[in-house]
């Protein structure tokens, strides 16, 4: 887990707003990055699911790929791989239950059959790789990193938009004036939602702690829902912006990017050991991925009534989480 650099130091009350200012941020930040993301998008003729599994994706899972890299040379591999599972869970269960609470979402059958599948079977494979021996060596991160650029390859080849695509005549000096200025915004949201991102964590790690809430119940809870921050907030606003692609897309994406791209990365940084209690939650993950894969089929969308269901199992698993725990250390 990251120092907490001077947010220990600070009376509740201060890390309490500090928490409630960075939500703001967040949430500006991931406004910013959606509307941006989305006219960059039309301006290529790239599909908007193809920028929220990759561009929108990648920038929301930077702080868990900051945590999990962090702990990993701590020798944390409980943390370090715990905080990837744990937000894999967040991300399907409270954030993409949570946005289908508010507005149902549209899937479609290429969501399910390429990301979909790829997304189980990197959830199999991680577990089969980490619950067998509870260890991730340096030989399963080269694997899953390949698998990943095996992937973001496919992506690339298949990255423009279906014949519904716009087709843009010869670049003008003022469209080139726009695509520099969304870029920028991009820039400035993925900044900020990763910024909020990381001060939400430490001000909320620093105020539970000063309320005596265990280090391990910290790391499984509020780090997990921390660094998923940045993919509630950019999801939530692509469903309430009508931006259903990039949200779906965000939150698919994120978990391939944690599995194969941050696990890859840190498994082949250092092999970490892991907690036998890690099985239950990796058990847990594959339930919640096949679930929602199940969900994305029926009618080819995520309904309130599915979303409410994922939300409660996601809530189930944070009460269980709770109640394993012992008094604090």
């Amino acid at each position: 887990m990251s120092e907490l650099l001077a947010f220990e130091t600070f009376p509740p009350l201060v890390n309490g707003l500090v928490v409630v200012v960075s939500i703001i941020v967040v949430g500006f930040g991931a406004g910013s990055m959606v509307d941006s993301a989305s006219r960059i998008a039309k301006r290529f003729g790239v599909s908007e699911l193809i920028i929220g599994l990759t561009v929108v994706a990648f920038g929301t899972s930077a702080p868990e790929f900051a945590v999990t890299l962090y702990s990993a040379f701590e020798g944390q591999g409980d943390i370090s791989v715990g905080n990837i599972v744990g937000s894999n869970i967040f991300n399907l269960g409270f954030i993409l239950g949570g946005c289908a609470l508010v507005r149902a979402i549209p899937t479609s059958r290429k969501l399910l059959q390429r990301d979909g599948v790829v997304l189980g079977g990197a959830t199999v494979l991680i577990l089969a790789l980490v619950g067998w021996d509870l260890n991730l060596g340096r030989n399963d991160g080269i694997l899953l990193f390949l698998l990943l650029v095996i992937y973001l390859i496919y992506l690339f080849k298949n990255r423009h938009a279906d014949e519904a695509a716009l087709h843009h005549e010869e670049e003008s000096s003022e469209e080139t004036k726009t695509l520099v200025h969304d870029s920028i915004f991009l820039l400035l949201g993925l900044v900020g939602i990763v910024g909020g991102a990381f001060i939400m964590v430490e001000s909320a790690t620093a105020l539970a702690r000063s309320m005596g809430i265990s280090d391990w119940v910290i790391a499984v809870t509020i780090v997990a829902a921390g660094t998923s921050a940045p993919e509630f907030a950019t999801s939530l606003a692509g469903v309430l912006k009508g931006r259903y692609e990039i949200s779906a897309g965000n939150l698919i994406g994120s978990d391939i990017f944690n599995l194969l791209g941050v696990l890859g990365v840190a498994g082949m940084m250092r092999p970490m050991d892991i907690l036998p209690e890690a099985r239950m939650s990796l058990y847990a993950l594959c339930a919640m991925v096949f679930l929602v894969l199940y969900f994305i089929k029926t009618g080819w969308k995520v309904s309130r009534i599915e979303g409410g269901i994922l939300v409660l199992i996601a809530l189930l698993r944070w009460v269980f989480d709770f109640s394993q725990q012992g008094p604090p250390q």
